[in-house]
């Protein structure tokens, strides 16, 4: 088995593509040891000691270094342990699978006004068919969090939460392509 190993825009995280699905639908993101509890492969990477990010997408899984730490020293660990991993079909999570794992739903949700139905449908349909993958290919995912009043508010996760150039993704790009396609959007924000 080869894990390819791909730069993202953020040069704290590197995507590893172990050439096979990672997970089956959604995404995941751990941000703390505590957080990978639920999954063995998250904990092992965060075992590590200079981890502080590990974020699962359908074929990759990006891996964030600790402030300081540097990827010449910490892939070769990294691929060894996503070797390990996948070569021994371990499970992703504990348990076997992901059925049955809720993520609680985040605080900073905004109601959608339910007269904004149309609008919101326009919105998420952009983001999934054109966003998401071009997220993806940098290593993360974007999630949608509401729409209030023209403002589309969203989170970036995996390479993307913390990255440099986030909030220029946001601005320059996000903002300019559903302003362009739908209207009523007037500012996207960072939830």
């Amino acid at each position: 088995m080869f894990i390819e190993t791909e730069t993202t825009p953020n040069p704290s995280t590197l995507k590893f593509l172990p050439g096979r699905q990672v997970m089956p639908s959604g995404t995941r993101e751990f941000l703390s040891p505590e957080d990978a509890e639920s999954s063995p492969l998250a904990q092992a990477l965060f075992d590590l000691g200079d981890v502080i990010g590990v974020f699962f997408g359908s074929s990759f899984v990006s891996v964030t270094a600790a402030p300081g730490v540097e990827w010449p020293a910490l892939r070769p660990q990294v691929v060894a342990i996503l070797l390990d991993h996948f070569v021994s079909e371990a499970p992703l999570f504990t348990g076997g699978d992901a059925s049955g794992f809720s993520v609680p739903a985040d605080d900073e949700d905004f109601g959608d006004d339910p007269a904004d139905a149309d609008i919101v449908a326009q919105i998420k349909d952009l983001i999934e068919s054109r966003v998401r993958p071009a997220v993806a290919n940098d290593g993360g995912d974007i999630i949608y969090r509401g729409f209030r009043e023209g403002v589309v508010y969203l989170s970036m996760q995996g390479a993307c939460s913390g990255c440099p150039s986030s909030s220029a993704t946001l601005k320059q790009g996000i903002e300019s392509l559903l302003k362009h396609y739908v209207p009523e959007v007037s500012e996207v924000r960072a939830a």
